[in-house]
């Protein structure tokens, strides 16, 4: 896809498809290819203000079927995606796709019920959503406010066993979902689409924003290295803007992110040094790299640690 198709067919959503032009204002999309929208989400913390939408999110129109790839960071946040899409096409929502269940990506599922959708996600969602649910629900109610009414934890009902991804036919389109071992999650989810070569990452990709590590600094490096051999024209990130014309530096900046990470912690084990220097010393030149490096780098150099000194 070249810049200027790119550019045409954003500015031609509210009139190819009659959006009106304060709900395009509400809740903006990005067309990121033919068929293919995303809302980006913002670079800050969930709160009341945002109503939790944080992520990428958005939804991919076919002849017969349209799936929504991760529901938003509240209930609130589902009900403007789905108006959204509505405002788009009137084509049946068949799926609900979630690429891991950190609540930026999944608080919007109940959303989405009355279109008795089929939810997928990774094997391990379920019990990753069992096991979180009770601190989700401490936490968010007080962080969303308002915007957490209606929320409901909503179980994958169709599960992509790692090694086994799972093709769906959305009617003229398929798309590919496939799962990974440990990586930023214990369940994450990638969904490529044939048709167009848009590959929606979840947070195996963060652009601009720090990433978090919520699993296996090894395993996501190997997820990292597997995406930069993926034949693919649109990445869209779990955070951040959108690349195109097939370029990874996204990617590749990411890459560079956690193997600096890595080198700095196993250096530091192998001297008997301690968590405490690591989170000090380890690629602290990354700062001016990142925003919001402050809110997570000390945890990745943490989690990394714990990984590490096992090895």
């Amino acid at each position: 896809m070249n810049k200027t198709y790119f550019f045409t067919l954003l500015l031609l959503i509210p009139a190819l498809h009659g959006c009106a032009e304060t709900e395009a204002t509400d809740y903006p999309l990005t067309a990121a290819a033919e068929g293919i929208y995303f809302h980006q989400g913002a670079h800050e913390e969930a709160t009341p203000d945002n109503h939790g939408a944080i992520a990428n999110i958005g939804f991919i129109v076919g002849e017969s079927c349209v799936a929504v790839v991760d529901t938003g960071g509240s209930y609130l946040e589902g009900q403007q995606l789905r108006n959204a899409i509505r405002n788009i096409t009137e084509t049946p929502i068949c799926y609900v796709i979630n690429t891991h269940v950190h609540p930026d990506h999944v608080f919007g599922n109940a959303a989405f019920l009355e279109d008795n959708p089929v939810f997928i996600a990774h094997q391990r969602a379920p019990a990753a959503l069992a096991g979180r649910q009770p601190f989700y629900e401490e936490s968010f109610q007080e962080l969303l406010g308002d915007a957490w009414q209606g929320t409901e934890f909503i179980p994958a009902s169709k599960l992509v066993n790692i090694d086994q991804p799972l093709e769906l036919d959305l009617g003229g389109r398929i798309i590919k979902l496939e799962s990974y071992p440990t990586a930023h999650t214990d369940h994450d989810l990638t969904v490529l689409d044939k048709k167009t070569r848009t590959l929606w990452t979840g947070d195996l990709l963060f652009v601009d924003r720090t990433p978090a590590l919520d699993g296996s600094i090894n395993g996501w490096l190997d997820a990292m290295q597997h995406l930069l051999k993926m034949d693919v024209e649109v990445m869209i990130p779990g955070h951040g803007p959108i690349s195109y014309q097939g370029d990874k530096t996204a990617l590749e900046s990411q890459i560079r992110y956690f193997e600096a990470i890595r080198e700095g912690v196993r250096s530091i084990i192998n001297d008997l040094g301690t968590i405490e220097e690591a989170i000090r010393e380890v690629a602290v030149d990354e700062a001016d790299n990142w925003l919001m490096f402050e809110e997570y780098h000390r945890r990745n150099v943490t989690a990394a640690f714990v990984e590490l000194e096992w090895e």
